[in-house]
């Protein structure tokens, strides 16, 4: 970090490459993707703008700014938290290190909760979100489902004050019911629901230490970890589901690598669970596990 305080002509590019350069070095993954990030950040423009300016020499101010920030990043914490943002589908959220980045695979776990209402043309529903981190799903659903309301609860009062300041932001705090307490302890008698979700800890652990740093030294613990066998949260979810949800209503969870066949089998020997199924990841790894509650005779 020294020669980027004593050299007096950086231009954005040569920034950019050394930064890149710099980051891989540290073991950042796509070192010069995060910089370009953290550059137009500091600048307080887009990444495509500095595509148009890569000559401009910037200014000692600018390099004030972004220095910390690169800083940050070469001591691998996420970028996110870095921008105090990370995308998720259609929504720009709030994230800190409160809350769980989102990540790819919880997408595809929206995406399967989505085209099962859109299949069955089912409107005016009501969802559970359990463990919500940010909100990213219980945003979503409203956002682009038929959802009249989404309950989504959070053991973390600071990750709930994130999740609320998102649905602030995206203008969709009518529809989400946040509160604070561990499964379906927050719910109220009577209440029943055509959706239950939930991306849960699902890390064993014992496996923390083959985790990025990114993930191990930044992100909160109470989301990531889950037991002994990194199950505990998932057990926890499938026992209680059945009560709250509707009979043929969906569960839909995001499960770790080689858990979806234990949930599977899990969820069949309730006897409450019918049609139980597994969906793939974009690397092709089993991760979300759907099942419907039995109809009633």
């Amino acid at each position: 970090m020294s020669n980027l305080g004593h050299h007096r002509d950086w231009t954005v590019l040569k920034l950019i490459e050394w930064s890149g350069q710099y980051l891989d070095e540290k073991g950042v993954e796509r070192g010069r993707l995060d910089a370009e990030h953290l550059l137009a950040h500091a600048m307080s423009t887009s990444r495509l703008d500095l595509y148009l300016q890569y000559d401009r020499l910037l200014s000692g101010a600018e390099l004030d700014q972004y220095r910390p920030l690169l800083t940050r990043r070469a001591r691998r914490e996420p970028l996110q938290y870095i921008l105090g943002r990370a995308g998720f589908r259609n929504l720009e959220l709030e994230v800190d290190q409160a809350v769980l980045i989102p990540r790819p695979e919880t997408e595809i776990l929206v995406d399967e909760v989505l085209q099962w209402v859109a299949d069955n043309e089912l409107k005016e529903l009501i969802a559970l979100d359990i463990g919500t981190g940010s909100g990213a799903i219980a945003l979503s659903l409203v956002h682009e489902g038929p959802f009249s309301r989404v309950v989504a609860t959070d053991t973390s009062r600071i990750a709930l004050e994130v999740a609320t300041r998102n649905s602030l932001m995206s203008g969709l705090s009518d529809r989400v019911d946040f509160r604070l307490g561990e499964y379906y302890d927050p719910l109220t008698a009577g209440e029943i629901f055509e959706v239950i979700v939930s991306n849960p800890p699902y890390i064993a652990d014992g496996e923390a230490q083959h985790l990025d740093p990114e993930i191990r030294e930044w992100e909160p613990g109470a989301a990531l970890y889950a037991g002994p066998d990194g199950l505990a949260a998932l057990r926890r979810i499938a026992t209680g589901a059945a009560p709250y949800l509707k009979p043929g209503g969906l569960l839909a969870l995001e499960v770790g690598l080689g858990q979806a066949a234990y949930i599977m089998e899990f969820l069949e020997n309730t006897g409450e669970f019918v049609t139980v199924r597994v969906r793939r990841d974009l690397s092709g790894r089993e991760r979300i596990v759907l099942a419907h509650r039995v109809m009633n005779d």
